[in-house]
């Protein structure tokens, strides 16, 4: 019975999801002739509305936690944790501060949808060497020239091992190395449960939360005594959280 109603669900989903998406792909459009980093932050301020609006409609409101971790006054390379194609479009809109977003370039490909995902991102076709070298210098120049953070998915692709976290790859704590940027983990908890990576056409709404966790600090550490401490912080608190022994004080997003 819960598959035939989160089939339904599912259905009530790519409805909403398209009515919203034609009535806000307008505005963000136009946020393309904006320079940045003013160009993002407009961004942000309509795909966070939107997502809103959207995520309340299905049912899976979400609650931003640690809020005080995030400094406006500097950059980060922003970890997050990869459960769900949910998570996509929550890190841009819902971290703190204006940021882009380290993406599959497959996915700009998609007709709308694909447009304003990539006015978030930085591309990539892993598949090519020359793509993936270029999308470094990119997301160097996010944090260095525009000023922006910069977030990426250290497990590469959705975690479907059961496990709390996939392993890290090394990129995005060679980019805080050599930009001398903190990273600032993120852990994104219950998308898998809303849309799990295992199942075609499928939607059950549930509470989503986003915990920011503290910073860690870049200087003194190798790239991967850097990747280690991030992975141990993160892992901590999937672990914890899921056990139930620790519950933050948040603000809802």
């Amino acid at each position: 019975m819960k598959n035939i109603l989160a089939r339904l669900w599912a259905l009530w989903g790519l409805l909403f999801f398209t009515i919203t998406l034609l009535i806000f792909v307008w505005p963000i459009t136009f946020t393309f002739l904006i320079p940045e980093p003013y160009g993002v932050r407009a961004f942000k301020a309509f795909a966070k509305t939107w997502m809103t609006i959207f995520l309340y409609g299905i049912g899976c409101p979400i609650r931003v936690y640690g809020r005080q971790y995030y400094r406006p006054d500097q950059q980060y390379v922003v970890t997050a944790n990869h459960q769900s194609l949910m998570d996509v479009p929550l890190l841009t809109p819902f971290f703190p501060g204006p940021n882009k977003t380290i993406a599959k370039k497959s996915m700009a490909r998609i007709p709308l949808f694909g447009w304003i995902y990539a006015r978030g991102s930085v591309l990539v076709d892993r598949s090519s060497d020359a793509s993936r070298k270029k999308s470094y210098d990119d997301m160097k120049r996010v944090l260095l020239h525009e000023k922006l953070n910069m977030a990426v998915y250290p497990e590469g692709t959705r975690n479907r091992t059961g496990q709390p976290l996939k392993s890290f790859y090394d990129g995005a704590f060679r980019l805080a190395v050599d930009c001398q940027k903190d990273v600032l983990p993120v852990v994104i908890l219950n998308t898998k449960k809303a849309l799990p990576p295992g199942k075609a056409f499928y939607l059950w709404p549930v509470a989503l939360e986003m915990h920011l966790l503290p910073a860690v600090a870049w200087r003194g550490k190798t790239v991967d005594e850097l990747k280690q401490e991030v992975y141990r912080d993160m892992w901590q608190h999937v672990v914890l959280h899921k056990e139930g022994h620790q519950r933050p004080t948040g603000i809802t997003a």
